[in-house]
């Protein structure tokens, strides 16, 4: 009797934890991690409009500052969970080879659906690789691997509560939480960046409704996905596993942002030369967004 009291509170605080240490670590430490970079950008450049004095190359620093420590902080400091383990078999490294590869593409190719869909452009000065800014390729890595944390936690304790209902009702349950989290994780965000003037719309009302469950696409593939990484015992992931589930969670989110772009075209009223519904895709040459 004395034993199972011990540990109730043990493993009711573990509900929204993962069972394999590494993970824990490293949700908690990309967790904890979040404040500095949010902080530094939405906490102090933004509210005091520091980037009016920025040009290319201070736009690229703040991008750095902001997203190199969260590989390099687990690197030098190796946490006891981690010690001995080989760096490819750490959580940190699979997790941020994930997010990487997903928010590489979802920058390079995923951001046209923005200038040819949702009339999104981008004022700022900045170096740019397919006309995508480098600094958000940089940030979108710190924001993707907070999403995604909080979203395996949120969905983690889910699949605790509802474990002794019907399969189904699981399911249907899993996903409206998953659709929800989404389009609420992808409004907030628009909302968030509202103040900051050089990432504009056409039509920003459009873009906190409609916009932004076409932004919430992304994770409504991405959460579940991203969850299974070293999410069951003895199931342990290699990088070439974690290569290959993101590029294809990539491929999905890829095939239905452009159905939408056929099927439902623009959200808002947008130059037919942009529009881009011909066949093809979005970031082919002469349908880029040249603001």
């Amino acid at each position: 009797m004395g034993g199972k009291k011990t540990s109730s509170p043990s493993t009711t605080s573990s509900l929204w934890l993962a069972k394999n240490s590494s993970k824990r670590w490293g949700e908690m430490f990309f967790l904890l991690y979040t404040p500095f970079w949010l902080t530094l950008c939405l906490g102090i450049v933004v509210p005091f409009k520091l980037y009016e004095n920025f040009k290319e190359l201070e736009y690229l620093v703040l991008a750095l500052v902001s997203a190199v420590p969260s590989f390099l902080i687990p690197m030098l400091f190796v946490s006891k969970t981690d010690r001995g383990i080989p760096w490819k078999d750490r959580y940190w490294v699979k997790a941020s080879l994930w997010i990487v590869l997903f928010s590489y593409v979802g920058n390079y190719f995923w951001t046209h659906y923005f200038f040819t869909v949702l009339g999104a452009s981008y004022t700022f000065p900045s170096w740019r690789m397919n006309n995508v800014p480098h600094t958000t390729f940089l940030l979108t890595h710190v924001c993707f691997l907070f999403y995604h944390v909080t979203s395996n936690m949120t969905l983690r304790r889910l699949r605790y509560s509802l474990s002794h209902l019907p399969q189904k009702f699981q399911w249907l349950m899993e996903a409206a939480c998953i659709l929800a989290l989404s389009y609420f994780i992808a409004y907030l965000e628009t909302v968030a960046i509202s103040n900051f003037p050089y990432y504009d719309f056409a039509d920003r009302d459009a873009m906190y409704t409609v916009g932004s469950l076409f932004y919430a696409i992304y994770f409504i593939v991405s959460f579940p996905m991203f969850l299974r990484i070293d999410e069951k015992p003895g199931d342990k992931w290699d990088l070439s596993r974690v290569a290959v589930d993101a590029l294809g969670a990539a491929m999905l989110v890829t095939i239905i942002l452009d159905l939408w772009r056929i099927i439902l075209g623009p959200i808002v009223s947008i130059p037919t030369t942009k529009q881009c519904l011909q066949p093809g895709l979005a970031w082919f040459p002469g349908h880029t967004n040249t603001t």
